[in-house]
């Protein structure tokens, strides 16, 4: 059975505090999130809300449990573990440039 995917584009106001090792908070914003059938879970995408537009950025991606509102909550975010998995999420993200590039091509 293919995995099927709903992708939702990140909005402004979509955003979560990441604290590291050390206790240092940095505010992400939602790039965008997916559902997989295959294995069970919801998944978002992150980047720095610091960055700046045309700045190479580390995107982050974990799975979530989302709240009422089918959004992300940073204490329920979930670390990717699995190689299949990232391998997955991977593709989607692959997939997400690929057609926002597209879109800014034909702008």
């Amino acid at each position: 059975m293919a995995d099927e995917k709903h992708v939702q584009k990140g909005t402004d106001d979509q955003q979560i505090t990441l604290t590291d090792d050390q206790g240092n908070e940095e505010l992400y914003q939602v790039l965008f999130t997916f559902d997989s059938e295959d294995y069970g879970k919801s998944y978002v995408l992150l980047y720095p809300s610091a960055a700046q537009e045309d700045e190479e950025v580390e995107i982050q991606a974990y799975s979530f449990k989302p709240d009422q509102a089918g959004d992300a909550a940073s204490g329920d975010l979930y670390p990717i573990e699995d190689d299949d998995e990232w391998d997955m999420v991977e593709e989607v993200l692959n997939t997400f440039l690929a057609d926002s590039d597209d879109d800014d091509a034909t702008d």
